[in-house]
């Protein structure tokens, strides 16, 4: 029997040595969207496996980039793992660390990460899902084929199926400010087109050296703001309405079965196949216009992020974990059926091209297109954002034989948008 003075001895030792034995620990911290709920849950069953209590911390969805911004310039180390997205790479860059080391990176498409690198160079964000743009189109009324491949089909399809009594309206998309991308931008870049020139490029250093200078008024832009103004005044294939539309208000019309086509990110697929249009939607590249060379279609990422301010020891079990969510090809398929949002790994998106007919189609609507980044990426963005929706709001508001001065005075609104007055 030891003696008491060795039973005490024992205990403190136990007691001493007792957080040697707790499970390993992080927190994780998302903003409450359907995709990253499915995606913590994912993480959740691998730390489960790997014996890591992972807290998952739900911030509101409006309250998430300003308070992680501010956690990550202050270097605190409440969250080991963030949810990351393209809008904010640029301000996030340098409190991230480098995640090329993490497993199965080499299975990611590299494409969509150049905006993610940080000023060495090295990729600060580990893939979640991809998000891109996608042409709805209801297959209840349209053979793949007979989908309109460029902007005067969409109007004179949209007009037929209108008079048909088919659809009360051709096409309704989101176009209210910050919601540019459902019907402005997508138009815009499929007729060759951009805010600034060079066209489709997202090099500061490039546009900068460019004179930052506005294509607003280009024919190509011209033309595009022309093609709205009709639709929505003229031609009425579009609700007058439209011009107030978010994307809920849009998804909406086309989820009610209201209109034929919309545009809209993959991460929609899920909710409109629970509408009242369920296995009517179908997915199509986007038309073409005239200064259009062919489909161009925005692709990025949705990902996780490390912050440099946690410790060494935390952040290699946070790599660990990001290495098994992406390397779990099952778990990135099934990720992906629920939500409708493109896995990250290769892999994963060739099974469900093998075995989804309507992934199939994605494939070829939305990877098989020219891709472009959806944003511009530098600290001004979202005030070029406010200004060109204003500008062409305005234009799209007041008479067609104005649209063209009206976008002309504009240019230095938007150029100081970017450049600075």
């Amino acid at each position: 029997m030891p003696s008491g003075a060795l039973v005490a001895a024992l205990l403190a030792g136990l007691l001493l040595a007792g957080p040697a034995f707790a499970a390993p620990h992080l927190t994780l911290c998302h903003g409450g969207h359907p995709v990253t709920t499915a995606a913590s849950a994912l993480l959740a069953k691998w730390a489960r496996r790997e014996g890591i209590a992972l807290k998952i911390e739900t911030i509101p969805f409006d309250q998430y980039l300003p308070r992680m911004t501010r956690a990550l310039m202050a270097g605190n180390r409440a969250c080991d793992i963030l949810w990351h997205n393209d809008d904010w790479s640029d301000a996030w860059k340098s409190a991230l660390a480098s995640t090329q080391d993490v497993a199965g990176m080499e299975e990611v498409e590299l494409t969509p990460l150049d905006v993610f690198r940080n000023e060495e160079g090295e990729v600060t964000v580990v893939p979640m899902v991809h998000t891109v743009g996608v042409f709805f189109y209801r297959r209840d009324l349209l053979r793949p084929e007979e989908v309109p491949q460029n902007l005067t089909a969409l109007l004179e399809i949209s007009l037929r199926l209108q008079r048909e009594g088919k659809v009360r309206w051709g096409y309704v998309g989101a176009m209210s400010a910050g919601n540019a991308w459902f019907s402005l931008w997508w138009t815009l870049w499929n007729n060759g087109c951009d805010l600034f020139a060079p066209a489709f490029v997202r090099e500061n250093a490039v546009l900068a050296a460019a004179g930052w200078r506005p294509m607003i008024d280009d024919p190509c832009s011209l033309e595009i703001v022309e093609f709205w103004w009709d639709a929505l005044h003229r031609t009425h294939i579009a609700p007058e309405t439209m011009t107030g539309f978010g994307r809920a208000e849009a998804n909406a019309v086309f989820a009610a079965g209201d209109a034929a086509f919309t545009v809209a990110d993959s991460t929609f697929l899920k909710e409109l196949e629970r509408s009242k249009i369920a296995g009517s939607v179908g997915v199509a590249p986007f038309p073409v216009g005239d200064h259009g060379t062919g489909p161009v279609a925005w692709n990025d990422i949705w990902g996780w992020a490390i912050p440099k301010a946690i410790s060494p020891q935390r952040r290699k079990l946070a790599k660990k974990l990001l290495g098994d969510f992406l390397t779990d090809t099952e778990g990135q398929v099934a990720l992906s059926l629920e939500t409708g949002a493109p896995p990250a790994s290769r892999r994963a998106r060739a099974r469900l091209i093998a075995t989804d007919p309507l992934y199939q189609a994605l494939e070829h609507a939305a990877f098989e297109a020219r891709p472009i980044h959806s944003a511009y990426y530098f600290p001004r963005w979202p005030s070029v954002e406010t200004a060109y929706s204003e500008i062409v709001l305005t234009a799209l508001s007041g008479p067609r034989e104005a649209i063209e001065a009206t976008l002309h005075a504009g240019i230095p609104r938007l150029h100081a948008a970017a450049a600075g007055p």
